[in-house]
């Protein structure tokens, strides 16, 4: 669809200028857009122990509930006023990154296909989060508290739902009861306990999800909110008084965006809170991802050793017993309604091995659409394609700079590529340097494929870039599709230091009773 390509298109191009620039300040691995869903749950946990704090010294009642929020925001401001405004500001803020998170994985086309759970999950949190915020207004019992109760109950009986008008219990102040003020602290503290629970669903089918963010950035982000708390601390709007209309009143925009649209017609809000839930929900199937067939196991090739299963970015794969009477424990079972079809799995394989010279590549992990035979040749025709020196073959991902570049391996991630095919590249000399073009580092399509990339290279994660490879003709380049500069850049660079080092010396063929065992070691 041409306006969602548009949209995705415009917001990845932001975000992008929004990374870099925070890249430069904070570092890839603190780029808080970068970690807006573990910030999400932090913020959730200082909502919760500052809710807590807060919870010790209110009063449940229509004549004590806002006495004893003055009392503690004026007499006590230090800490429990200090409190109250870490409560409001970091709930705001959670409203603010969810927000970003959803637009941030809309952009980044992570939402469609076999990722459809997360994100469909994601719209029920929409609304336990609003209405977690929305009781937590009302509880204060000033004249913002009366709006909003006013307004919420005319909404709701707007809906078939109650027998009587509710909205009669804001008419007097005769008509409002201690039990309701019991109601509320009860949804304030039950939808928080259901929103964290469709939280941790959420994140069922990612392999490592980002729960806590960085201790540093975690740190400053506190550390920012308690300025803003001493700065601006929250304050009340004066007490409600159903006796008269509450007028003027100050709304939070990131909460009470749509009340005056209800006070207008309650019926076009709910029309317009339907048809946006509707079309959230739906959203992963417009229009349904195409993707390729996914993983498949070849048995006669697969020890059980498990690299598959701790690489996988969405728990695609697990352990079950041996079925094929071979000596070994395990095997690895791929689940199809998991598998984004990456290729990250095919990479961690040990017996990923392209530098074979066996008519047939066979690997215990491959994906049918994209077999290691398939890559090894196209390796083959692309280095026959590099005349100028210095030859430089790149492995790029579908969804980085790389594109269309010239003498290019395109993989649906540079993950998929095991270590031991740029061994195979530089040792048979097909290239005089091997250029890794993945995704931003920040922003990786396929999550984990820079990091296990960058770590498989360092020598920190198998299967590792062996040590006989000259490392100064590996480069890494992490660039988005809207960085071709930079990806330009990088690339002329990395040549030019190509261009200075020595011709590389053939290696020495290796006794054919040692072949066997440097294969197996690899």
């Amino acid at each position: 669809m041409p306006v969602i390509k548009f949209a995705q298109r415009s917001l990845r191009r932001a975000f992008d200028l929004a990374e870099r620039g925070l890249d430069r300040v904070f570092g890839p691995a603190l780029n808080p857009l970068a970690q807006l869903g573990a910030m999400g749950f932090f913020m959730f946990w200082i909502v919760a122990v500052s809710g807590v704090y807060l919870f010790a010294v209110f009063d449940t009642g229509v004549e004590q509930a806002y006495a004893s929020v003055e009392w503690y925001t004026t007499r006590h401001w230090w800490h429990a006023g200090v409190m109250r405004s870490l409560h409001r500001y970091a709930s705001d803020l959670m409203v603010l990154l969810l927000l970003l998170h959803m637009l941030r994985e809309f952009s980044l086309d992570r939402y469609r296909g076999v990722r459809w759970f997360s994100w469909f999950t994601g719209v029920p949190i929409i609304w336990f989060l609003y209405i977690s915020g929305i009781t937590g207004y009302w509880l204060v019992w000033d004249r913002l508290a009366q709006y909003i109760a006013t307004s919420s109950t005319e909404l709701l009986d707007w809906l078939p739902i109650f027998g009587e008008p509710i909205a009669r219990n804001f008419l007097a102040p005769s008509s409002l009861s201690n039990r309701l003020f019991t109601l509320l602290v009860f949804l304030h503290i039950a939808v928080p306990l259901v929103l964290l629970f469709t939280l941790w669903v959420h994140i069922q089918r990612i392999s490592r999800p980002k729960v806590n963010p960085p201790r540093l950035l975690a740190a400053l982000t506190l550390l920012a909110l308690l300025v803003v708390a001493l700065a601006k601390p929250a304050v009340s709007q004066g007490p409600a008084n159903l006796a008269q209309v509450p007028s003027p009143i100050g709304l939070d925009w990131l909460y009470l965006l749509l009340y005056p649209l209800g006070d207008a017609s309650p019926g076009a809000l709910w029309g317009v809170l339907a048809a946006v839930t509707v079309m959230l929900a739906a959203m992963p199937w417009l229009p349904p991802l195409r993707r390729m067939k996914p993983a498949v196991i070849d048995l006669d090739h697969c020890n059980g050793c498990g690299r598959c299963v701790e690489d996988c970015p969405y728990e695609a794969l697990q352990l079950v017993p041996r079925t094929d009477g071979q000596p070994y424990a395990v095997e690895a079972v791929v689940d199809p309604d998991k598998c984004v079809s990456c290729g990250i799995c095919t990479g961690s394989c040990p017996s990923s091995t392209p530098f074979r010279n066996t008519d047939t590549l066979h690997t215990g992990i491959d994906l049918p659409d994209f077999t290691f035979s398939d890559m090894r040749e196209r390796v083959h025709a692309i280095a026959a394609t590099l005349t100028e020196r210095p030859r430089v073959l790149i492995v790029g991902c579908w969804h980085g700079a790389s594109g269309s570049a010239a003498g290019t391996l395109q993989l649906p991630c540079v993950a998929m590529a095991p270590p031991s095919l740029i061994d195979y590249v530089l040792s048979r000399d097909l290239a005089d340097g091997v250029a890794i073009a993945g995704c931003a580092e920040s922003a990786c399509y396929n999550r984990l494929g820079a990091e296990w990339t960058r770590q498989r290279i360092m020598g920190e994660r198998n299967p590792y870039l062996r040590r006989r490879v000259a490392r100064e003709r590996v480069v890494t380049i992490w660039a988005s599709p809207h960085e071709g500069v930079r990806f330009k850049q990088e690339l002329d660079g990395f040549k030019m230091r190509l261009a200075a080092l020595p011709p590389i010396a053939a290696p020495l063929p290796l006794p054919r009773r040692l072949v066997a065992s440097e294969e197996a070691i690899s």
